[in-house]
């Protein structure tokens, strides 16, 4: 038997979600990005290990993308945009977070709001990486050529600077509204292009 439950949060609740994503970022201050990236993935393994609600399992997935923005070479972000994504990872590499990860079925919980949250305010970044593993898939097929190892080339640079280009006058635009998606190699809700992933659904 299961059941579904729905919550809602409201602004003191998320109030209280955003000041622990602002003490986690100090609590990472001074830590490489290489390390925030390996805390990240290091949660994504760990959850592997663990039988999940299928609502934390697809937010996972959707951090596993936000991971792939940062390691994807072929999509090398802008550092201001970068550091915009790494900020929102430094929560997954604070330990002391809301919620330890090892309680049982709920330990995930703050990391899957945590996530939701930071979905909506890196929409854009997200659309446009979406976009852009789309293109390098189709054209990757289209050339004959593995999408695993194309590294920078000038047709995915120049389209990888239009997507850019779309994402900064939508963010702009939208500035001051909303809350950001993630790597891995498939999604239970949709078909996902090739990106560099580290979690995979079981």
């Amino acid at each position: 038997m299961s059941i579904t439950l729905n919550f809602e949060l409201n602004d003191h609740d998320l109030a209280h979600f955003q000041a622990a994503a602002e003490r986690s970022r100090k609590a990472v201050e001074g830590k490489s990005a290489e390390e925030i990236v390996a805390a990240a993935v290091a949660l994504l393994d760990d959850a592997q290990k663990t039988a999940l609600p299928d609502f934390i399992r697809e937010r996972l997935l959707r951090l596993d993308d936000m991971i792939a923005m940062i390691r994807d070479t072929a999509w090398a972000m802008p550092e201001a945009d970068r550091q915009r994504v790494l900020s929102a990872l430094a929560y997954f590499a604070d330990p002391n977070d809301i919620i330890p990860d090892g309680v049982q079925v709920l330990g995930f919980l703050d990391d899957a709001v945590m996530i939701e949250l930071s979905v909506r305010e890196l929409a854009h970044e997200l659309d446009a990486y979406d976009d852009f593993c789309d293109y390098r898939a189709r054209e990757a097929a289209r050339r004959g050529a593995d999408p695993a190892t194309l590294g920078r080339t000038d047709w995915l640079d120049s389209r990888r600077e239009e997507l850019v280009e779309r994402m900064h006058t939508r963010r702009e635009r939208d500035f001051g509204v909303g809350y950001g998606r993630s790597s891995g190699y498939g999604r239970t809700s949709y078909v996902r292009a090739w990106r560099p992933g580290v979690f995979s659904v079981r």
